[in-house]
């Protein structure tokens, strides 16, 4: 690594502050951690070489407060921001902010920001690429007519999305012509309140589509690879719960396509540093441009067990000005691995969050899995942010030995104190569907029942939360009394409260 970047601040909390961090000390560089108020005992802020305090708790006082950060960042000597993924991430004004205050993005320059965060410009750039795009039309008023007028009957169902969206806000899926005008309208309101841009449009809605993604890295040089594909299709409103690379509807053929798209957008939009291109796959195996994600995705782990790339140190190597050292034709990969995110949500109450402490937290551990954490036991999962916990990887030499082995390290992931949706990580794991690969981006609505997939008595979960706790108390001798006998009180607290 250069000297060019020695101090890093990243911009962000939780599991992906703590990848950064962990990938700064690989290189030798020192990490400033950011906190507000309410993470101030979260992982990152203790593994971090120095830390500082954002405020208030609200995102807009602490994660995407541009001029806090950039302080910090002055305050901290910092000479590069890393913005994670989520909050500031794909900001151009942020990238903006950065760059004018005298320090190094690591990310993809301004304008490939701007030009693919516009999902109306990144259709057209496509287009005029040659990659095929679903038809679309962007609508420019908020009249009736404007909507409804150049949509005919044919082409629904459709999806009404936000010009300037991601992560499923802002979007809208559209069966019938009389409840378009009120699905455009609800999307621009929710739109311009998570983004500050009201504009959407409406493009064909692909039935029993899968959402296929292939990771870029690419330098200042000119040098482009992608590392493969990742199947993104297990989603809950429009959220990706699942992640697997490599896909299996995809083929050598299909994937030397893709890969191909991908390199080509990546480069006509100037692009520099890690990103995603994702696609949507018909039954028939025609792909479409989706959107780019111009930052690290959530889900690059997944890429980096089956390929050996640490794309968040690469992203810091190419911010720093190094040439790319990955050549497309050494890209292999190897095996198959898995991820599962670890949501603090009730599957079985419309997958409502379930914020509160977390009481009691064990991840597994063995040789093929991975696993992103973001908190201790005894932190807050708070009300203010995504409530994910971790991610869970595993890698096996064949897909089925994966999911195998994703099954056990779930079965082997305790929490106490708020509910999750390890269960219906499971049972998707299990489900015999999803285990030869017939599933889609509604596979959950099609096949999951709340009342009938997951069912597990009541008193088994009340067992399974006192086994949790008595291992806790044995491994906390605090917990006893001062004879070594655990109180009646002592277990009321520890398991129900």
């Amino acid at each position: 690594m250069n000297t060019r970047i020695r101090r890093v601040l990243v911009a962000n909390r939780g599991e992906i502050a703590v990848r950064v961090i962990r990938a700064c000390r690989d290189l030798g560089i020192y990490s400033i951690a950011v906190f507000s108020d309410v993470d101030r005992e979260l992982p990152h802020v203790r593994l971090a070489d120095e830390a500082y305090c954002l405020g208030d708790p609200a995102p807009r006082q602490s994660y995407l407060n541009i001029e806090r950060i950039v302080d910090v960042a002055r305050t901290a000597k910092a000479d590069a921001i890393h913005p994670g993924y989520g909050f500031l991430a794909e900001n151009p004004r942020f990238a903006q902010a950065v760059c004018s205050a005298g320090f190094i993005f690591v990310g993809p320059p301004t304008e490939a920001i701007s030009l693919m965060g516009d999902k109306a410009e990144a259709r057209r750039l496509a287009a005029r690429c040659g990659v095929p795009i679903l038809r679309g039309i962007e609508i420019s008023d908020n009249s009736d007519d404007s909507v409804t007028s150049n949509i005919d009957d044919r082409d629904f169902p459709l999806l009404v999305k936000a010009v300037a969206g991601g992560g499923g806000k802002g979007m809208r899926l559209v069966c019938r012509r009389e409840d378009l005008a009120s699905a455009v309208r609800a999307a621009r309101s929710e739109a311009l309140n998570s983004f500050g841009d009201s504009r959407v449009y409406v493009e064909r809605y692909l039935e029993e589509a899968r959402h296929i993604e292939v990771q870029v890295l690419a330098d200042q040089y000119g040098h482009t690879v992608h590392l493969g594909e990742r199947e993104c299709s297990i989603q809950r409103r429009h959220q990706k719960i699942v992640e697997e690379s490599p896909s299996v509807a995809i083929d050598d053929q299909l994937r030397a396509q893709l890969g191909t798209a991908a390199v080509m957008l990546t480069r006509e939009c100037g692009y520099c540093n890690a990103g995603t291109v994702e696609f949507l796959l018909d039954k028939n195996k025609r792909f479409y441009f989706l959107e780019m994600n111009t930052r690290v995705q959530v889900e690059h782990p997944v890429t980096e067990m089956v390929t050996g790339v640490d794309i968040v140190q690469q992203q810091l190597r190419i911010a720093a000005g190094e040439h790319l050292d990955v050549a497309q034709e050494a890209v292999r990969i190897r095996g198959h691995a898995v991820e599962c995110r670890i949501y603090a949500e009730d599957p079985l109450n419309n997958f409502f969050p379930s914020l509160g402490r977390l009481r009691y937290l064990r991840t597994p551990v063995a040789f093929h899995t991975r696993v992103d954490i973001g908190f201790d036991e005894g932190n807050t999962v708070p009300v203010q942010y995504d409530p994910i916990i971790a991610k869970v990887l595993c890698h096996g030499r064949t897909r089925t030995e994966a999911l195998d082995r994703m099954v056990s390290a779930l079965c082997r992931f305790h929490v106490v104190g708020v509910a999750t949706n390890l269960s219906l990580c499971r049972w998707i794991m299990e489900h015999e569907r999803f285990r030869r690969g017939d599933f889609h981006t509604r596979f959950l609505d099609t096949a999951f029942d709340p009342q009938t997939s997951l069912s597990p008595p009541q008193k088994l979960q009340t067992i399974a939360a006192i086994v949790a706790a008595a291992c806790s108390l044995r491994e906390s001798p605090r917990a006893l009394t001062t004879d070594g006998v655990v109180s009646a009180e002592t277990w009321r607290r520890r398991v129900f409260d």
